[in-house]
């Protein structure tokens, strides 16, 4: 059995598991539930039953108990959009994301953005941090300034080249005041485009409004940047042209001369002085393409966008959970520029208690989200994963035989439903077995929408 294991690359005790669940006698039905979960890392088991019956008649249209499933249980997926925990829910969760920005950007008529956006002005624009110190690189022309050619892989990238002389303070500092530099960047942006229109703010309102949805990204340095797609709409949205006078040209003009105006001061406190912190000076701003730009597509856009959608810090080798006392970062076998990072969380805690940095200490100081938008950029997630669920929904009724497209908007049918919360994950031979399988549906989803990806936009319209 070890040689065995060996060669799948894994234990004789994960091998010996694994045989068990998979000569077990619900091992099929395990199989479905682990397929209808995306092959779920962590899966949340109940144990309960369902009802649904005919409100008027009280007859039973369908009954549903987990005694008869494998271990008496029904797993479900965790949800967790976090690569590092769940790969399977990430690239559920990435999809989701895809959908949403891809839809401000060409439009997505099954959820109401009509596809006239593709001739609204929008930008594709990368917002950094600024320097706190000379850090290992490549740059584009000869070596970095510690004499060497890093190759991709290298560990040392994005580490300080003198670590007693790197701003780790102002590192996490920035980190955690990012949402608001974010924030008065949206707020200066809308000022500057309408002092560009010679309008004034409430009169900006009535003719044009900035829409944008954007996604944090930790560089291998640890310090968040944006990635935003940003656009101009008439003043209903999506749903109405833009003024002639919004341009491309001048959505990137108002970005370049708002990023250098936004400043966000940070007050002394204890044995740390006064700072503003600022954005940094490596900002890109690139068209998107439409019917007349064709510098960017919606498709690689949305993709990207995605593609850091599921990240948080592992980028710098970070723990993807809280800290609840500096003493255990000694069983941490993290770098030591990360770790400067993390202990300059907590020796600021004090000094600045409102900001909870040792609370976001394993995200290096940031304490925002992810992946946001404004109102009207597109559709949102909570909507993307209704459609999804419906689907799901139409695809139970027609395996149980009732009515695909039932309306129970009247209050037709009653279901009464007990659940109870029976633990989560999986043994180790199962958590092999869900991997195999969650491996099978990403190919597979990949491979669909590369295809996808190379036919013309009528084709794909509504497909993805």
């Amino acid at each position: 059995m070890a040689d065995a294991a060996a060669s799948m690359g894994t234990d004789p005790l994960t091998l010996a598991d694994m045989l068990r669940v998979a000569n077990s006698p619900g091992f099929d039905r395990w199989q479905e539930q682990i397929k209808h979960t995306g092959g779920c890392a962590h899966p949340i088991r109940l144990m309960g039953q369902t009802v649904t019956r005919d409100a008027k008649t009280g007859d039973v249209l369908y009954s549903y108990s987990t005694e008869q499933e494998p271990g008496g249980m029904l797993r479900v997926a965790c949800g967790n959009r976090r690569a590092s925990r769940c790969p399977s829910c990430a690239w559920t969760y990435a999809g989701d994301v895809y959908h949403l920005i891809r839809a401000g950007i060409s439009g997505d008529p099954r959820m109401g953005i009509p596809g006239e956006i593709r001739q609204h002005p929008g930008v594709f624009a990368t917002l950094t941090a600024p320097s706190f110190g000379p850090v290992h690189n490549q740059p584009d022309t000869g070596r970095c300034r510690c004499g060497s050619s890093h190759a991709d892989d290298d560990p040392a990238l994005g580490t300080a080249l003198d670590p007693e002389r790197y701003d780790y303070a102002g590192a996490v500092l920035w980190n955690n005041h990012a949402g608001d530099l974010w924030r008065r960047f949206t707020i200066y942006l809308r000022r500057k485009i309408a002092a560009q229109a010679g309008l004034t703010q409430s009169a900006m309102k009535e003719v044009c409004r900035v829409s944008f949805g954007k996604v944090a990204e930790f560089q291998k340095r640890g310090a968040i940047h944006f990635h935003a797609v940003v656009r101009l709409d008439g003043p209903d949205g999506p749903d109405s042209p833009p003024p002639a006078w919004a341009t491309v040209a001048l959505l990137d003009a108002a970005i370049r001369d708002v990023v250098d105006r936004v400043a966000v001061p940070v007050p002394a406190a204890g044995a740390f002085a006064a700072r503003v912190l600022r954005w940094g000076t490596k900002l890109d701003v690139q068209a998107i393409g439409g019917m007349d730009r064709v510098e960017l597509t919606d498709h690689k856009v949305a993709s990207y966008v995605a593609k850091y959608a599921t990240k948080a810090a592992e980028a710098t080798e970070t723990v993807d959970r809280r800290i609840g006392e500096l003493s255990e970062l000694d069983k941490l076998p993290l770098p030591l520029h990360t770790r400067r990072l993390i202990e300059a969380c907590w020796v600021l805690d004090d000094a600045y208690p409102d900001r909870l940095l040792a609370r976001w200490a394993h995200m290096l100081g940031f304490r925002g989200h992810f992946m946001t938008k404004s109102r009207a950029y597109s559709t949102t997630l909570s909507e993307r994963r209704q459609v999804r669920a419906d689907y799901r929904a139409r695809q139970e009724r027609r395996e149980r035989g009732l009515p695909e497209d039932l309306d129970d908007s009247e209050g037709s049918t009653l279901v009464l439903a007990h659940w109870i919360y029976a633990g989560q994950g999986h043994t180790p031979g199962e958590s092999w077995l869900a991997e195999s399988i969650a491996k099978d549906i990403r190919l597979n989803r990949e491979t669909a929408r590369e295809a996808l990806a190379d036919m013309p936009d009528h084709e794909t319209e509504g497909e993805w």
